[in-house]
């Protein structure tokens, strides 16, 4: 199961775009709110998560996907259990994925040292020990890494190519009529 975590003040676009498009390869995935059953984002769009917190199981973690917005990241980086399952799927090899401002999270975390990354800018600083590219997204390894908003089809084939393969991302992507 991947688990996609919802923080009051997470960015709309990023959760559900990502979220859609894997759900369109799909994939099993979930939405964890992580301040409760209903999360409200920063534009004032309220999502009912599929779960919460405490009903997800570590012992089916496929990988976690992080959506930026504000406070929305500063609320899962406040969250242990959200930490705890970051460090549990990076080290474990399975799929680390953060977008706008929360790679930020991964930064600090030390996730990033030595690999390819992206963030929303003004966030570059974060990302300690990173090589800060600007790109729309960056895979390194089981590491993945967007932007911001306007990345989050891309953000979201580059999770599917990781999960399944690029033709799947790609058939996915293409039926959007994105390609």
């Amino acid at each position: 199961m991947f688990y996609l975590f919802l923080a009051e003040g997470f960015e709309v676009t990023e959760a559900l775009t990502t979220l859609d498009v894997m759900r369109r390869a799909k994939l099993s995935v979930q939405t964890v709110g992580v301040t409760g059953e209903y999360v409200t984002s920063s534009h004032g769009v309220t999502v009912k998560s599929d779960i919460v917190l405490s009903d997800i199981s570590p012992d089916d973690m496929e990988g976690v996907i992080l959506p930026g917005g504000m406070p929305g990241t500063l609320n899962l980086e406040r969250s242990e259990k959200v930490i705890a399952c970051v460090k549990s799927c990076y080290e474990n090899g399975k799929l680390t994925a953060a977008i706008c401002a929360a790679p930020s999270i991964l930064g600090h975390l030390g996730i990033l040292c030595g690999r390819n990354a992206t963030c929303f800018p003004g966030f570059e600083n974060e990302l300690k020990g990173a090589n800060y590219t600007a790109a729309h997204v960056e895979i390194d390894e089981h590491v993945i890494t967007a932007k911001g908003a306007g990345c989050s089809i891309e953000f979201g084939h580059a999770i599917v190519s990781f999960a399944l393969d690029r033709a799947a991302a790609d058939s996915v992507i293409e039926a959007m009529q994105c390609l």
